[in-house]
């Protein structure tokens, strides 16, 4: 398998244990087997065929035997008190791991390239694709072995994570303002920011506040399929949704709030 493609596998695994981990209330872990075959599939087994908004044809593929999306989808159902799921739910449940730990992969490929980078359509495929290479990674939960998942990259998602060189170029005359003032913007780009994440708000009469103890409950004015809202500088700027990033919680960006609507949305 070439480098490109071990460095991802390698990284999705060592974020595939903390989202099992936070979903499934077990300790979890994930180790890199290394390049491997093709894996055997049976009816039963998932293909799954994730793209990237990275480059045309960045894709991954993320295999695994019915066994094991079995297992893990039930942990995580029985995890949230649900004893009894359909074959439907449990799937589900096994792909939300799949993309948990894919969207925490997104984040450090963004962050290596100095560009956002998300994840696009991800379907369900029927064969294996060719001319790709494989890696397995090993899962097992509270001691005991669950099983190997396998993953894969497209030559073209290994070849956008390529360094790239740019070439030197001279500066204009007159450049030398644009030069300086283009540093001083640098130095604010520094400055800490305090970011925040509002799941909702709610009002009360005084008399109701203060009988509030450990156990309340408060309803907030949002239901839970609606969007977080994410505040820098007591300014709402983005809405997303809440994810599990290396076993903490997280806010996947969905919507980018525009200027007008920032300056109506103070806090």
């Amino acid at each position: 398998m070439h480098e490109q493609g071990l460095w991802l596998a390698s990284e999705w695994a060592a974020r595939l244990g903390p989202t099992i981990s936070a979903m499934t209330a077990e300790p979890a872990r994930t180790d890199l087997e290394g390049p491997c075959p093709p894996p055997a599939t049976e009816p039963d087994s998932i293909l799954w065929r994730q793209a990237l908004d990275l480059a045309p044809a960045a894709v991954l593929w993320v295999v695994a035997p019915a066994s094991l999306w079995r297992e893990l989808g039930l942990t995580v159902q029985k995890a949230a008190g649900l004893e009894e799921s359909g074959p439907s739910e449990i799937q589900s449940t096994y792909l939300e791991i799949v993309q948990q730990s894919l969207s925490a992969l997104c984040s450090l490929i963004g962050a290596r390239l100095s560009r956002e980078v998300a994840l696009a359509e991800g379907n369900f495929a029927d064969s294996l694709p060719e001319g790709v290479e494989w890696a397995g990674v090993r899962v097992s939960a509270s001691q005991r072995q669950i099983g190997t998942l396998y993953f894969s990259c497209t030559s073209q998602l290994a070849g956008a994570l390529e360094p790239v060189q740019a070439p030197a170029r001279e500066l204009p005359l007159g450049a030398g303002a644009a030069v300086a003032e283009s540093r001083t913007f640098d130095l604010l780009m520094e400055v800490e920011l305090p970011v925040g994440v509002s799941f909702g708000r709610t009002q009360m009469r005084l008399k109701d506040a203060i009988k509030l103890t450990t156990g309340s409950i408060v309803e907030l004015n949002r239901s839970v399929v609606e969007p977080v809202e994410v505040i820098v500088n007591n300014c709402v700027i983005a809405r997303g949704e809440v994810v599990v990033v290396e076993g903490n919680y997280g806010v996947r960006i969905r919507q980018i709030i525009s200027r007008e609507e920032r300056l109506r949305t103070l806090f």
